[in-house]
This record gives structure tokens, C-alpha cells and sequence, in this order.
């Protein structure tokens, strides 16, 4: 007995260890389905882009190669040092004369005439350390600040594209309630077909109906499952598009109210139009075309620098220092003609600069009417919200009105099932013009550029709020 109970004694940290783990894992499996369960507000689904999209951070990449450019311009003003082993074996009489006097072995018997006309092959191994220092190079100072101009530039465009991604995070996460209000359509237009079948058989049981009415009530009830159906598809498309852009493989569940954003007045969203992102990128753009202007007539100005060298001889080691000696240098290179490659850079560049600032007019343009464009837009979708709910009010009436008729034997099924198509089909159209209605707003907001304050997710220092 004693045995046993030490047995027991022995195995029960083993079974409260189990019972632990087991415990743990069930809770994380309950926290793992809750986060799956969990709907995403747009604010969320948007910030979530702006940190995973892939798209958009491949444009970070593209931002961050930009500024590694401004580097390899300044590099071109830092000093170059670089270290050189060289070796050589030679029985040319000048060469072997000034070798072995480099290596500092020059003795008397080396300058025999029969020695230095037929010396003896001699190697060398030359170890040499140089530096060289630039002091004026114009073409490299105005390229540094072409450079930075870049760097901005590409950070416009960032930005822009980050408005990009949160408008189509915008397009998604709608598509997904529309999709989600079609298939409560589908499903209440099911239960409506359901209702009138189920209308069409009693009448038919009671001698008071057709039977070609029930076979009528039948194929609606069928095709009532069918657009069900379709409607399950594309919202699950729909989901599955949305984790798409926020940078996931799966489906994502959305909130149930869209948040509604302020409509401000034409004339203020005009004016911010002229200052959005991809506008002041492309001015950015206009301005280093006009300094390629300059990079071209730097070609017309001399380099100057200052560089020098330590080097070590020896006939037998790499490395080795038998002699040794240096030299210090000033230098001036100035291209005095280079058949008229300067000249014709700078026309080029010219022209450039004209096509640049044409292009820049043009988008300015094309700004400020996307945004009239978006507001008339807005105002269509507006209305047309007005007359979907007008047109469901009627839809209503008028179904109800051919269901009490077809009740009291006054109208035939194929009037009631019109009437049912025209309700379901105004249904569906209040639910895709309610959110034509709030795509139009956010449409604005992309249009003159302040759709992520709007939102309220705009980043700072690379960090969204």
C-alpha cells in the first residue's frame, strides 16, 4: 500500500502539469477564435493597410533606395583612399635601375655600363597607399541637392500612394457591407417567395387557387435560393479582397456602421487640391529639372583637388618596406573641349524643364477638376439615396397592396410576383446607392487630398497616429 501511494504522490505533479498546459491551451484557443470573431472599424482596416499593404511597402523601399542616393552623391565630395600591392619583375635597364632604387639597393657595381645595359631581372613588390581629396567640384554640390530634391519628392509620392491605399481600403470595406446588405436583401426576398408559395399552396388546398400558381411561387423561391447564393459569394470575395489590402490572407469581418465624413465647401476643397501630395511631388519633380539646367553648365567648370601617396618597395615580400617614400600633390582638371557635349546638355536639359512645368500645369488642372468631378458626383449620389429610398417606399406599398388583392382572389400570382421583383430590386438598389452615397464622400476627400486627416490615421514620422 505504502508503494502505491508513493506511486501516486510521484505522478501527481506530472497530472497537474498536463491539466495546466491543457488549460493554457484552450484559453488560447478561445483568445485566437475571438480575434478571428473580431470586426475591424474602417479607421482600423486603414491603419492596418498603411502598415502592411504590400504594395505600399514596396514604395517605402523605393522611398528608402531614394535616400541612399543622396549618399552615393556626397560620397563623390569625401576623400578616396584606397590601397594597392603591385608586383612586377623586369629586366628592361631603366626600369630595373629605378626599382632597385626605390627599394633603396642601389649600390656602386649598378652603375657598370655592362650592368646597367644588361641588368639582372628584378622583382618587386610595391605596396602603396593613396588618397585623393576633392575640393571644388560644382557638378557634385548641385547633384548632392538634386539628390535631396529626390529624396522630397519621393516622400510626396509616398504619401500620395498611402492616400491611394486608404481609399481603396475605403472601396473594400464598403463593398463588403453592400455585399453583406445584398445578402440580407436575398435572404428576406427568400423569405418573401417562401411566403407567397406558401400562400399559392393553400389557396390551391382550398380549391381557390391554380396550380400553375404554386408551380410560379416554386421556380421564385428557387431563383430567390439562387440569388442567395450568389450574393454569399461575393461577400466572402469581398472579404477576402479586403484582407487583401490590408496585408492578409484571409477573410475579414467589417463593422456594421461606416463612419461619415464631413463635407466641406467646394471652393476650400479646391484650394487644397493644388497642394496635394502627388502635386507637390511632381513640383519637386519641375524644380530638379530646372537644376539639371545647372548640372549641365557645371560641365564648363575645372575640379579641383589634392591627393598624395605612401608607398613601400621591397624585391623579396608582398607588404614589405624595404624603401619607402611619398608624394604629395595639388591638382586642377579643367575639360577646356569636349565637342560640344556641355552645350548640347544644357539645351536637352532645357527642354526638359519645359516639359516638366507643362506637365505640372496640367496636373494642377486635372486636380481641381477631380474634385469638381467628385463633388457633382457626390451631389448625383445624394440625390439618386433620396429617390432609391422613395422608390422603396412605393416598391413597399404597392407589393402589399397586389398581396392583399392576390389574398382575395382579385389579382393572379404573376402580378405579385412582379410586384416582389420590383420590391427586391428596390431593396437592393437603397442598399448599393447608400453607399454610392458614402463612397462619393470619401471619393472627395481622395480627390483633394485630405482623405487620411479626414479619416483621422495620418502619419507622422513614419509612424501612424
Amino acid at each position: 500500500m505504502k508503494t502505491r501511494s508513493d506511486s501516486k504522490g510521484r505522478n501527481r505533479p506530472v497530472t497537474v502539469l498536463v491539466i495546466f498546459l491543457l488549460v493554457f491551451l484552450a484559453a488560447m484557443t478561445a483568445k485566437t477564435g475571438s480575434a478571428a470573431g473580431e470586426r475591424l472599424t474602417l479607421d482600423e482596416a486603414v491603419r492596418m493597410a498603411l502598415k502592411n499593404n504590400h504594395e505600399l511597402q514596396a514604395q517605402r523601399n523605393a522611398h528608402a533606395a531614394k535616400g541612399a542616393e543622396v549618399g552615393i552623391s556626397r560620397s563623390s565630395l569625401l576623400p578616396r583612399i584606397s590601397l594597392e600591392e603591385r608586383y612586377l619583375r623586369t629586366a628592361s635597364p631603366a626600369y630595373a635601375l629605378m626599382t632597385k632604387l626605390t627599394q633603396e639597393r642601389i649600390e656602386p657595381a649598378d652603375f657598370a655600363p655592362d650592368t646597367l645595359n644588361h641588368p639582372a631581372a628584378v622583382n618587386d613588390f610595391m605596396t602603396a597607399v593613396t588618397f585623393e581629396q576633392p575640393l571644388f567640384v560644382k557638378k557634385a554640390r548641385i547633384g548632392i541637392e538634386m539628390s535631396k530634391m529626390e529624396v522630397s519628392a519621393s516622400e510626396e509620392a509616398l504619401q500620395r500612394k498611402k492616400e491611394e491605399v486608404a481609399f481603396k481600403v475605403v472601396q473594400y470595406y464598403l463593398m463588403v457591407g453592400t455585399a453583406g446588405g445584398y445578402v440580407g436583401v436575398a435572404e428576406k426576398s427568400l423569405e418573401d417567395a417562401q411566403e407567397h408559395q406558401r400562400l399559392a399552396e393553400v389557396r390551391y388546398a382550398a380549391g381557390l387557387g391554380l396550380y400553375s400558381d404554386t408551380l410560379r411561387a416554386a421556380t421564385a423561391v428557387a431563383e430567390a435560393r439562387q440569388r442567395l447564393v450568389s450574393a454569399g459569394k461575393n461577400q466572402s470575395v469581398a472579404k477576402r479582397a479586403l484582407g487583401l489590402m490590408i496585408g492578409s490572407a484571409e477573410a475579414v469581418e467589417v463593422a456594421a456602421e461606416t463612419p461619415a465624413l464631413p463635407v466641406r465647401e467646394i471652393e476650400s476643397l479646391r484650394t487644397q487640391s493644388q497642394a496635394r501630395r502627388d502635386v507637390r511631388s511632381l513640383e519637386m519633380k519641375t524644380q530638379n529639372a530646372r537644376n539639371q539646367i545647372k548640372l549641365a553648365e557645371a560641365g564648363y567648370y575645372p575640379l579641383l583637388g589634392v591627393g598624395g601617396n605612401y608607398q613601400w618597395n621591397d624585391h623579396n615580400h608582398p607588404l614589405g618596406g624595404e624603401g619607402d617614400n611619398w608624394q604629395v600633390m595639388a591638382f586642377l582638371r579643367w575639360e577646356l573641349f569636349d565637342g560640344a557635349k556641355t552645350k548640347y546638355e544644357k539645351i536637352k536639359a532645357g527642354y526638359q524643364a519645359s516639359e516638366a512645368e507643362e506637365y505640372l500645369k496640367g496636373m494642377k488642372k486635372m486636380a481641381s477638376f477631380q474634385v469638381d468631378e467628385a463633388w457633382l458626383t457626390l451631389e448625383e449620389a445624394k440625390k439618386n439615396q433620396e429617390l432609391a429610398q422613395e422608390e422603396l417606399k412605393t416598391a413597399e406599398e404597392g407589393r402589399r397592396l397586389v398581396k392583399v388583392r392576390y389574398e382575395g382572389a382579385l389579382s393572379p400570382m404573376v402580378d405579385l410576383l412582379d410586384a416582389q421583383v420590383s420590391f427586391d430590386h428596390a431593396r437592393a438598389n437603397r442598399v448599393a446607392k447608400e453607399n454610392e452615397y458614402k463612397l462619393a464622400i470619401f471619393n472627395l476627400g481622395y480627390a483633394s487630398g485630405t482623405i487620411l486627416q479626414e479619416l483621422q490615421v495620418e502619419e507622422q514620422n513614419g509612424r501612424t497616429k
